[in-house]
């Protein structure tokens, strides 16, 4: 618990620190108090702090023991590179915003828990279903940078691991995402390619993916 409340107020000054930066080079509209007001509201709430502390790619580093086993897919997932890339885009509530874009997209590739899991081996090798098309190679993670690669005969796949309050998200660049949707659905030119590129284009430092759960 200890742990916790120290990394709360270490993302807390965090974010203050970046959104007051923000401040200084932005026009009013960026609206730097509604931004750091938003933060805030989020932390106050006590159900939201592990969702904040989520949104922050890095910030709460998961071991490498804990990533094995299988996990099923339990809605979009959604972080940020940075406290300062969080700041900007309006903290917690922006990447709320973004999963509740993402899911409908989702929902028309048909992805969901019982047609969606992976699979971390210990031996370094990984299966997954996405959406009910298999693929399976080999994985590295290194905890220190949160950074996850996985090989497999179809593509190669740069991602990150996040800690979220159901278990973990594998969140992707966006066009890593998109290459992923592509070759496990054969889909071109839709509207939810169109549109995890917008979010892409209007969320600077944004990753996207999986939330995962056990």
């Amino acid at each position: 618990m200890k742990k916790i409340s120290i990394m709360v107020a270490s993302a807390l000054c965090l974010m203050v620190t970046g959104c007051g930066t923000l401040g200084a080079g932005t026009s009013t509209d960026t609206g730097t108090s509604d931004v750091l007001g938003g933060i805030l509201g989020a932390i106050t709430n006590g159900q939201t702090v592990g969702n904040v502390l989520g949104s922050i790619i890095g910030l709460d580093k998961i071991p490498v023991n804990q990533l094995y086993g299988s996990w099923n897919y339990n809605g979009p997932g959604c972080a940020f590179t940075s406290d300062n890339a969080l700041a900007r885009a309006g903290g917690e509530i922006a990447a709320t915003q973004i999963k509740e874009k993402l899911q409908p997209q989702y929902d028309k590739l048909g992805i969901k828990a019982s047609n969606t899991q992976i699979t971390f081996n210990q031996n370094g090798t990984f299966s997954a279903v996405i959406g009910g098309r298999s693929l399976s190679g080999n994985y590295t993670y290194d905890p220190n940078t949160s950074a996850l690669t996985m090989q497999s005969l179809l593509l190669n796949m740069n991602a990150y691991v996040t800690r979220n309050t159901q278990g973990i998200s594998v969140l992707f660049e966006s066009k890593k995402l998109l290459s992923l949707l592509q070759t496990v659905s054969a889909l071109s030119g839709n509207t939810t390619l169109s549109t995890i590129g917008d979010i892409s284009q209007n969320f600077d430092g944004v990753r996207l993916g999986f939330d995962m759960a056990k």
